[in-house]
């Protein structure tokens, strides 16, 4: 303490007048209170507090120093000032380096403030005495010796308070004192020192520091501990940053040379043998240097050696040796798939220009899109193992974010290349056979489109230097065969499809899936169920009735899990030892695997009204639906039931209005109709029907409804139809006239301009119907309408009598 506390005991403490109130200058305090018998330094910030200060100085007496409730800088207000504060005897003003005053003060006692007096230089107040000098009870001792123990502990924690403190603590008697000792030691905002003034009574006041020094040691507590924590990472960092230099002094004395070094080195030496380009080389071997200048305990230590690892490990100039024998190609293809002739010259003709031009040929980019179970993906697993190249597949169903397909910037925790850099990994050459499967299952949210990363894979162009975000480095994917799988080609956008080179799988006819069967399916499922021995044997009416009782499907996978599920009942029967047939017939099938599974629709049992029978194409291959038309009395309103998509309305509106242009061949007068309403369903309402090839079907029951003619049971038809009823082309026939068949249809009805598509028609399908090419409706309507029931024939116009019927095609004609 400085000597100028000796000052203080020359400063008389003031006299009560005859109402016991005494009469200082106010000195207004910014910070905390001050607590009797502590001696502190006080800042005069203010011109008051100057001026006060200075006043009892001169005559050698106390203020009242009161807590201001702000700390601005302006003069303070009487409302400015708590009322309970402390008489201080003030010593000399001190003038600071930075201009400003200050004083220490002792306190004396306990006031509160009864009112205030404008003096001549300064605020003055008359104040009462307060008494906080109450007995104390039994459990006084105790407390403090609790507030004495925390204390000590304080102390310990923090440096910043004297120990001469706790030896004025430990020695004192006054448990109001001790409070205030305390209190006056401890960091406290200025609302809760002056609640700790204000309360008068010791065993409240060592309560209430109770509080607060559990508050603070428990603060003390939590930042030693944290301090603590990081001292000894410190400490970890440093012991192995000395044991590890250690380690390389003793292997330098021992000859064995320094890991870290010896890590660099080999790091350096799988780099020259990767035999990488040279932007990618120049890149490694500057990062390699990176890694070696920094510790090897670093997060960026760990990043940049995982980096060089990936470019290490990806194959830069490993290819294997195309195997380009034609013959060879087409004994692999035959083995493993039946069929698909369109396919395998497609790929024998690459493999012949390969041959020829060498790597002049750019790799195509290959598409199947077709029906599941059709083979496309075992198929990209036989043309790897005829051209002798690694096959690879990489399955998109669900992909949703970019990243999956070009990788994470390095800079995020635990980013990784892209799925295709990694799959080349696996891969292990330049030029695998690349499966892309599923592509049109791709996704799209907030993370961006996948299928925009994919058209620099996938285009010849560029994929020669497609870029990563993790590598940053071009990668050369120009030798990679690509192929990609869809079921249909609805989702893919522009620009990626016109990437690809499209090749459409069809559905197999049932003789197709027979013959799979008897060559693939049949012989692979009975050596999985160790049956292959015993002369087990499906014969034909058992496959049939599998193939058309319980697998509708445009496929064989379906028919795979039936003939595996015979197998597993025949697996049974021979480990039981129990009697087992050598021969499997149509009612084993049936009393092994249940009902049937599939009733399919059935065409019409006879000549009817108001019903006709289209043919449909779905993703599982083609279909028959029946199209039914009712006329009840009405307004002539047009109601369409059985989950009908837009379009297939739009074209049912487009059949009736162009059939209510034929209303001299009903047997009502047209004015008739208007008060007629009509209903049009198709069964089936929980499936969704879409397209305009129902056009022709659905005006063909309109007719025979308002006309009372009759369908043909035996004709399917498939065509949309205009305002003026001409036929226009559809899609799916292949798969239509499989469905004709597969319901026992005989005749059917196409488009003309559908001729060209009856090429790729097998002609065991295309002399098993009757196709008639038709380009009006007119022609429609006298192919497949009876007379009336009644016998009238209803009148025709000169240009339908003058419209020729079409002659059905010649067997096996296709065009």
């Amino acid at each position: 303490m400085p000597g100028e506390t000796g000052d203080f005991y020359s400063v008389r403490d003031a006299q009560p007048d005859n109402e016991g109130l005494i009469t200082c200058p106010v000195l207004p305090i910014s910070g905390g209170a001050v607590f009797p018998e502590i001696v502190t330094t006080l800042y005069l910030d203010t011109r008051q507090a100057l001026l006060a200060a200075e006043s009892s100085r001169s005559k050698l007496g106390t203020v009242i120093g009161l807590v201001r409730r702000d700390v601005g800088d302006r003069e303070p207000d009487p409302d400015d000032l708590y009322r309970i504060g402390t008489e201080l005897a003030p010593g000399r003003v001190l003038r600071m380096p930075d201009e400003t005053r200050s004083i220490f003060a002792q306190g004396r006692r306990r006031v509160e403030v009864v009112e205030f007096l404008q003096g001549e230089s300064c605020l003055s107040a008359r104040a009462r005495l307060v008494d906080d000098s109450h007995p104390t009870d039994d459990a006084g001792p105790v407390m403090m010796k609790a507030v004495v123990n925390m204390f000590r502990k304080l102390v310990e924690f923090n440096s910043n308070i004297p120990e001469d403190m706790l030896l004025y603590a430990l020695n004192t008697d006054d448990p109001g004192w001790l409070a205030d000792l305390v209190a006056s030691s401890l960091s406290l905002s200025t609302a809760v020192s002056q609640d700790v003034l204000e309360t008068f009574e010791p065993r409240d006041r060592l309560a209430r520091v109770t509080e607060l020094l559990q508050q603070e040691l428990g603060a003390l507590e939590i930042e030693e501990d944290l301090n603590s924590r990081v001292h000894d990472e410190l400490e970890r960092g440093q012991r192995e940053i000395w044991l590890r230099e250690q380690l390389r002094v003793i292997q330098g004395e021992l000859g064995e040379g320094d890991v870290f070094q010896q890590e660099q080195a080999d790091l350096r030496r799988q780099i020259d043998e990767a035999q990488l380009p040279p932007e990618p080389q120049e890149r490694a071997l500057k990062e390699l240097a990176r890694l070696g200048s920094m510790p090897p305990a670093t997060p960026e230590a760990g990043i940049l050696r995982t980096w060089i690892d990936w470019i290490i490990s990806l194959p830069w100039s490993q290819a294997s040796e195309d195997n380009l024998d034609v013959s060879h190609a087409r004994q692999v293809l035959d083995a493993g798939h039946y069929g698909l002739p369109r396919v395998k010259d497609r790929i024998l003709e690459a493999i012949a220009v390969r041959k020829l031009a060498g790597k002049r040929m750019e790799s195509p980019v290959l598409c199947f899109v077709g029906p599941p179970g059709v083979g496309k993906t075992s198929l990209g697993e036989s043309i790897a193992r005829a051209l002798g190249r690694r096959f690879v597949r990489v399955s998109l169903g669900g992909v949703r974010d970019e990243a999956e397909i070009r990788g994470h910037r390095r800079t995020y925790i635990g980013a990784l290349p892209g799925r295709i850099l990694q799959t080349m990994k696996r891969a292990g050459t330049v030029n695998p056979v690349f499966m892309l499967d599923e592509i049109d299952k791709l996704g799209m949210d907030f993370r961006g489109d996948p299928a925009d990363s994919l058209l620099e894979v996938l285009d010849p162009e560029q994929n020669g230097k497609f870029s990563d975000h993790y590598l940053e480095v071009p990668y050369d994917l120009s030798q990679v065969l690509f192929i990609t799988t869809a079921n249909e080609l609805d989702t893919l956008p522009p620009a990626l499809l016109d990437r690809m080179e499209v090749i459409e799988f069809p559905g197999y006819l049932e003789e197709e899936k027979i013959d799979i069967a008897r060559q693939f399916l049949i012989p692979r499922q009975f050596a999985r169920h160790g049956l292959e021995e015993r002369g087990l044997r499906l014969e034909q009416s058992a496959l049939q009735t599998i193939i058309r009782d319980y697998t509708w499907e445009a496929g064989v996978r379906n028919l795979n899990r039936e003939i595996a599920n015979i197998n597993r009942k025949l697996a049974r029967m021979v480990a039981e030892d129990r009697p087992h047939p050598a021969r499997i017939n149509a009612g084993m099938v049936s009393r092994w695997l249940g009902p049937p599974h599939f009733l399919g629709t059935r065409a019409l049992d006879g000549p009817s009204l108001g019903m006709a029978t289209g043919l449909v194409w779905t993703l599982g291959g083609g279909d028959i639906a029946i199209f039914e038309v009712s006329l009840l009395p009405g307004k002539g309103s047009l109601t369409m039931t059985g989950n009908l998509g837009d379009v297939m309305q739009e074209s049912a509106q487009t059949a009736l209005s162009h059939v209510r242009s034929l209303s001299n061949m009903f047997v009502f007068p047209a004015e008739e109709l208007e008060q007629t309403d009509i209903h049009v369903h198709v069964p089936e309402g929980a499936v969704p029907k879409e397209g305009p090839s129902a056009g022709i079907t659905l005006a063909t029951a309109l007719v025979s409804a308002m006309s009372e003619r009759p369908v043909r049971p035996e004709f399917g038809m498939t065509g949309e139809i205009t305002l003026r009823g001409k036929v226009l082309p559809v899609g799916g026939v292949r798969e239509k006239l499989m469905a004709a068949r597969r319901a026992g249809l005989s005749d059917v009805i196409l488009p003309t301009s559908n001729r060209k598509d009856l090429v790729e028609v097998p002609k065991r399908l295309r002399r098993s119907l009757r196709i008639h090419l038709v380009d009006s409706m007119k022609q429609v309507i006298d192919l497949v309408l009876l007379p009336p029931a009644n016998g009238h024939v209803p009148r025709d116009s000169a240009d339908e009598a003058q419209t020729p019927v079409p002659t059905p095609l010649e067997q096996g004609e296709a065009g």
